[in-house]
């Protein structure tokens, strides 16, 4: 054990640079991980917490006032119900905050889907204007107990409380924020007048049929809404879950990458001790000894990584600015955390330890008396092509330097995949970064053509609005419309139809496969919309608006961010041939290139005084992928990390093949800086040849994994984007150039080496 732990140690000191980059890539591979994982407990956990504490709803159906929601109650597979509760939309705002919101009239905390206090106090009698806000609302409003809020018409409200909810959050433009108050304080006429009932199954797999067969008893023409528990679950995990997804396969993809890289640095390492290792066994070292040195060294290694990674995160992870810093505090008080924090690291040293007993287990089978090498050249002899490039009078360097690189074809080919590895990864990030970008410096590509949404109250006309949103130079174009909620063949779920401009003036939709909607019942469809109903573009399909069908042939998919794609859309014109009292109730409106859409919003918001518009700016989807910026570039350190330990194995191993050829070039007159350039050469063909492999690889792959996730959210394919021509050739530059400039230092000291250390080397 005393000479296993000599030898250990020597060869620590003799490598400390590839020990302390193996430490920080396993470092930053735990790491990865552990953010995976805490990003997934933190998009899961608190619906389903919030779903379970307050006995959530599996199904929430919002009908017409004069409906008799009551009779749901005796459904087959229904345990309990929550309401029949009268609805009502209005406009609430605070400290300049305004929103869209559904009153719903509840005296007592109902029993199904109970709102969860976070803050304050229920609805009191003695406090009739009092009300309670759903949480995401009241941050949207910025909201707390004992705050008034204005309703539309001058009333007042004052917030009594604050409440969790596991019904759909409030989402700006998109969605109304819920708020509880008492039922007087609903209004009893209006046409924004209605009612909600919540279902609980007996099971909650039955779902769909649940709807089916309520819509069937109220009546298709008396649902104006449904919202089930999976809906709700989905929305709740957004990009948390995203984000865990992207951190996950970037984790395990460096996992691999760095076990590739310990397996080749010990493979080089015994390739190049082989004479020392002859030594251990002729003194007494078995091949077990052996083994073990080499594996329980590297574990080491891989142990103080992993170790350090779980701390860090255990110990600073809650501070981090920003989601990930809310996800870690919270996933560190869920049951499983503890758990996770031991199998993850536990799980990456067992995996660096297999791929690491495997080279050393050869190292274990090495003769204790070393074999004479062969005398035949390490690259073998010349191949025609070089002998012809030798006679074209090109540089020996280079030409010797492409022969030594490529002519062991096993082993080059290993050395070019350990490196692509890392590299490729390196440009699936920065596909997924160019892609982020592209949503923020060229919406309209993505499906974001309109800047702002403007909603107009009931006593503003069309003409005004028009005018007053055109007065403005920075708009562009404005594009009247409605959207509606309409409930699908089989009357299971409800989508968005959305009517946006003309046939003269249409809306210009981000289009992906097919072509514009032009004719008559015409539309266009998001991703989420066609994997809901099954169908593709071609199809006609029909549903079911207040009781009205809407029947239209869905001729493109749009790039369509919203609703998680559960949106079909055409014109105006369209939908007024169905209703001809159909009215613009909203307004997408373009801007001028450069122009500011939250100055250009409180512009308009101001202009027309008394809370006429509703304006605020259209939600990016990449907003709340801001913190995939950060997670990238430390992703890209750790791929960097394992690929500088794979280009130093790949720079050892060949100047240990070429130690027993040095004194043969000499001889044939090549001086110490051609000698020198041959290794630099063939670190640039495997350098670059793994470039070119990692730009042929990851360029598709990265396509199809953003395409892969944009349909799973409903966005749909065709938003990934690759990064320039410039970037790419910057890339490979740098990456070539760096190896390089790492190449030429031991190569110039290996050069210069005396004759006679050179013959004891090949000895």
């Amino acid at each position: 054990m005393r000479a296993t732990l000599r030898w250990a140690h020597s060869d620590l000191r003799t490598h400390r640079g590839e020990a302390l980059f193996l430490v920080l890539a396993t470092v930053g591979v735990v790491t990865s991980l552990l953010l995976a994982a805490a990003l997934f407990g933190y998009a899961t956990n608190p619906w389903e917490r919030v779903f379970t504490q307050s006995r959530g709803a599996h199904v929430s159906i919002h009908t017409g006032s004069s409906a008799d929601a009551g009779r749901l109650s005796g459904l087959d597979g229904v345990e309990s119900v929550a309401g029949p509760y009268a609805t009502a939309s209005t406009t609430v705002t605070s400290r300049g905050a305004r929103a869209s919101v559904e009153l719903r009239g509840s005296a007592d905390r109902p029993a199904v889907g109970r709102p969860l206090l976070v803050s304050g106090r229920w609805l009191d009698p003695a406090a009739p204007e009092g009300v309670v806000l759903e949480s995401s609302l009241a941050r949207a409003l910025l909201a707390e107990p004992g705050d008034v809020l204005t309703r539309t018409g001058g009333a007042a409200l004052t917030v009594l409380g604050v409440a969790d909810s596991p019904e759909p959050r409030y989402r700006q433009g998109e969605r109304p924020g819920l708020v509880w108050a008492l039922p007087s304080a609903v209004p009893r006429t209006g046409s924004e007048r209605g009612q909600v009932i919540g279902l609980r199954l007996t099971d909650p797999e039955d779902t769909d049929y649940a709807v089916q067969r309520a819509v069937t008893v109220l009546g298709a023409g008396a649902v104006r809404e449904v919202s089930t528990w999976q809906q709700a679950r989905a929305e709740a995990q957004g990009d948390d879950r995203l984000l865990g997804q992207i951190l996950g396969l970037f984790g395990l993809g460096a996992l691999v990458a760095a076990g590739l890289a310990v397996h080749g640095a010990i493979g080089t390492r015994i390739r190049g001790h082989l004479r020392d290792i002859s030594i251990l066994k002729a003194i007494g070292f078995t091949p077990g000894q052996v083994t073990r040195v080499f594996l329980l060294q590297h574990l080491a290694y891989a142990l103080l990584g992993a170790v350090a990674a779980a701390a860090l995160t255990q110990a600073l992870g809650s501070r981090l600015p920003g989601r990930l810093g809310d996800a870690i505090g919270v996933w560190q008080g869920l049951p499983g955390h503890a758990a996770t924090s031991v199998l993850v690291p536990v799980g990456v040293v067992l995996f660096i330890g297999a791929t690491t007993g495997l080279a050393a287990w050869r190292a274990g089978r090495v003769p204790p008396v070393p074999v004479p090498r062969t005398a035949a050249p390490a690259g073998g002899r010349l191949s025609g092509v070089a002998r012809r490039a030798l006679g074209l009078r090109l540089p020996p360097a280079m030409v010797l330097g492409w022969h030594k690189a490529f002519t062991r074809r096993p082993r080059s080919l290993a050395t070019i995949a350990r490196l692509a590895l890392p590299l490729t990864l390196i440009v699936v990030a920065m596909s997924a970064w160019t892609t982020i970008e592209r949503f923020h410096s060229t919406p309209e590509e993505m499906g974001l053509a309109a800047a702002l949404t403007v909603r107009a109250d009931g006593g503003t006309g069309d003409a005004a609005t028009r005018t007053l949103l055109a007065r403005r130079p920075e708009v562009a174009a404005v594009y009247p419309g409605v959207e509606v909620a309409a409930l699908v063949p089989g009357q299971t779920a409800t989508i968005a139809l959305r009517g946006l401009g003309t046939r003269t003036d249409p809306y210009p939709y981000t289009l992906a496969e097919g072509r514009p909607a032009h004719g008559a019942d015409e539309a266009v469809a998001g991703q989420g919309l066609l994997d809901l109903l099954d169908v593709r573009v071609g199809d006609w399909v029909r549903m079911t608006v207040s009781g009205r069908p809407q029947i239209l042939h869905i001729v493109g998919r749009s790039i369509e961010p919203e609703n998680a794609g559960r949106v079909i859309s055409t014109s105006l014109d369209t939908l007024r041939e169905n209703d001809a009292e159909l009215r613009p109730t909203l307004y997408q409106v373009r801007l001028r290139d450069g122009a500011d859409p939250r100055r250009v919003a409180a512009a308009l918001s101001a202009a027309a005084g008394r809370g006429q518009l509703d304006v605020h700016t259209v939600t990016n989807p990449a907003d709340g992928l801001s913190p995939l910026r950060s997670v990238v570039v430390g992703l890209l350190g750790v791929l960097a990390l394992i690929g500088l330990v794979d280009l130093l194995t790949a720079i050892g191993g060949t100047l240990r093949e070429g130690e027993r050829d040095l004194l043969a070039l000499r001889a044939i007159g090549l001086s110490p800086r051609q000698i020198s350039g041959i290794t630099v050469a063939a670190t640039g063909c495997t350098v670059g040849a793994a470039v070119a492999v990692s730009l042929a690889l990851g360029l598709p792959v990265s396509h199809w994994l953003i395409d892969a996730q944009g349909r799973s959210s409903g966005i749909g394919a065709g938003i990934a984007r690759a990064p320039s021509a410039v970037a790419l050739s910057a890339f490979g530059a740098a990456v070539v150039l760096g190896a390089l400039a790492l190449a030429a230092l031991p190569a110039t000291r290996a050069s210069r080496r005396r004759p006679a250390d050179t013959m004891s080397a090949v000895a």
